[in-house]
């Protein structure tokens, strides 16, 4: 029971001196927390860097593909119902919207059966969602692969940090908590860039059904 008391005395010692900085006011910066990481945290953090850049990017350009005249498909009917189609193709051209290019191609295949008219329309939609779905792959991939790198890091400093007990043949329980704590730095590092990723694939997708 005594060595269990002191074992956990010891790596809570040994905590509070990881959770120390330089200067000893008992707390690490978020900088300083996160170098201790090591070089896996150069491409957890390319990888963060990748994923707000192609959230920021789809999501400005969606909510662009969103918006329109309301009164656009009014406008397209009013002016089919009155014969006037080129009117209602030109204003579909002019309107930069994926309805709109939509609509248009509805509009080229008046006169052919509606089979082919449906058909036209769902390629050029399909088109469409592939340009609103431009690069959101990389969240996809960005979600699964930052976990796994985190750990793959976490692993190879808990490798390091046995391997150094090895050479020197000091088995220390301070040791081994200092170290488990700093390379775990990485797996949550990992996990929460993952799951970041993962939150902004899900969002952009509900926007483009939306």
């Amino acid at each position: 029971m005594i060595d269990l008391l002191q074992i956990i005395d010891t790596v809570a010692q040994v905590t509070k001196k990881v959770a120390g900085d330089g200067n000893g006011d008992g707390y690490l910066s978020f900088g300083e927390l996160l170098m201790t990481g090591g070089w896996i945290m150069i491409p957890l953090g390319l990888m963060l860097l990748a994923a707000v850049y192609v959230f920021a990017e789809r999501s400005i350009g969606i909510k662009n593909a969103s918006k329109i005249d309301p009164n656009f498909m009014n406008i397209i009917r009013d002016n089919i119902m009155s014969g006037n189609v080129t009117a209602a193709r030109n204003f579909a051209k002019n309107t930069n919207n994926p309805v709109a290019r939509i609509i248009d191609k509805g509009i080229q295949r008046i006169g052919k059966p509606i089979d082919a008219i449906e058909k036209s329309m769902d390629n050029v939609g399909t088109l469409e969602m592939y340009k609103m779905e431009k690069n959101m792959g990389v969240l996809s991939v960005v979600s699964k692969a930052a976990p796994i790198f985190g750990f793959v890091g976490t692993l190879m400093g808990l490798m390091q940090m046995f391997s150094n007990i090895t050479t020197s043949n000091e088995f220390e329980v301070g040791t081994i908590a200092g170290g488990i704590y700093t390379k775990l730095i990485t797996s949550i590092t990992g996990l929460v860039i993952g799951l970041l990723a993962y939150l902004g694939y899900s969002y952009l997708n509900t926007q483009i059904d939306k």
